[in-house]
Formats: C-alpha cells, sequence, structure tokens
C-alpha cells in the first residue's frame, strides 16, 4: 500500500466518480481486473449517483474514500450507524489495484471510526456463494451470524443471472470502556 493514500468522507462534488469507481469494481468486463467482481453472478449496474446521494443523506451514514497521491478515489466503504451496531456495506477497490492492501486501509478505517462512535460491532451482509470473500472477511475476524436474507428483485440492484441470497457476518469490537 502506498504510504500517500488517504482518508476521507465522501462529498456531493465525489458523487460521479464515486459511481464509476463502485460499477467498475463490481459489474461489467472492468470488474473481471479484481478478485472482488460480481459480473458472472450479476448484470446491470451496482449503483448509481441518485442512490449514492441519498446513502451520504442519509442520518447516521457515511462514506470514506481512499484517494491515492492525486486524489483520485481508488476505494471506498459505506457505513450506517443502526444503534450500537455499524453496518458495513460498498467496499470497494479499484480493479487494477486489488490486493495491495487498499481494502485493508478501509476496513481499519471503518473498525475505527465505528470505536469512535461507541459502536459494539459491525455487520456486513455479503452473498452467500462468494467464498473466496467471505473467507477475506473472516480473515480480518468476521463470524457469521447465521441470518440470511433474500437478495433484492429491485433492478436497481442488479439483475441477478442465478438465485442469490446474503448472509450476515458480524465482528465484535472491544472497547477500552464498554457498556
Amino acid at each position: 500500500m502506498n504510504n500517500a493514500l488517504t482518508i476521507s468522507r465522501i462529498e456531493n462534488v465525489d458523487i460521479a466518480e464515486l459511481a464509476n469507481l463502485v460499477n467498475s469494481a463490481y459489474r461489467g468486463e472492468s470488474s473481471k481486473k479484481g478478485w472482488t467482481t460480481e459480473a458472472d453472478l450479476l448484470d446491470g449496474q451496482r449503483t448509481d449517483q441518485k442512490t449514492l446521494e441519498e446513502l451520504i443523506q442519509k442520518n447516521g451514514s457515511i462514506i470514506l474514500s481512499a484517494r491515492n497521491e492525486a486524489a483520485q478515489i481508488i476505494g471506498c466503504v459505506y457505513l450506517q450507524q443502526e444503534d450500537h451496531q455499524l453496518y458495513l456495506g460498498m467496499l470497494t477497490v479499484a480493479p487494477d489495484i486489488q490486493a495491495k492492501g487498499i481494502g485493508k486501509y478501509l476496513m481499519l478505517a471503518a473498525e475505527n471510526y465505528a470505536r469512535e462512535i461507541k459502536c459494539t460491532s459491525i455487520i456486513m451482509k455479503v452473498i452467500d456463494i462468494r467464498h473466496e470473500l467471505i473467507d477475506w472477511y473472516k480473515r480480518k475476524g468476521y463470524q457469521s451470524t447465521g441470518r440470511t436474507t433474500p437478495f433484492p428483485s429491485d433492478p436497481a440492484f442488479g439483475l441477478p443471472k442465478i438465485p442469490l441470497q446474503f448472509i450476515e457476518l458480524e465482528k465484535k469490537l472491544y472497547h477500552s470502556n464498554c457498556y
């Protein structure tokens, strides 16, 4: 990982660049350069500008970006506080620079943020057949809660090529001043 990497909060001016990054990392041919692609599972976009605008306006949510030395957004993570849990989603790294520690750096930033706002755990949903990705999260301390949810039927989330569902993963956070 490059030492010039900076983490900052996404603002409205970043939305178009962010949408391009997320879609390039998850869908279409460009996503196949990285290991997080969903192109074989889903057609359609991963997100759009309107959805991203709504996410950053939602109470209790932020999107953190990782920027390179040229200030380009090369990664992001969506975080939504839900009581004493922090929901983590849309962890994204540009496909041509994946496996260089940027995702790990974003995960650490998410955990630090969760501790700052006094969350006791981080939860996420992952497509259940994404075994390599699930294993990566498990190596970062996440465990399955046993809960599953169906993949949304709304085309705004993508068009499944096969039946899909989410599994929930959770990581407990430990604080020096727990509740």
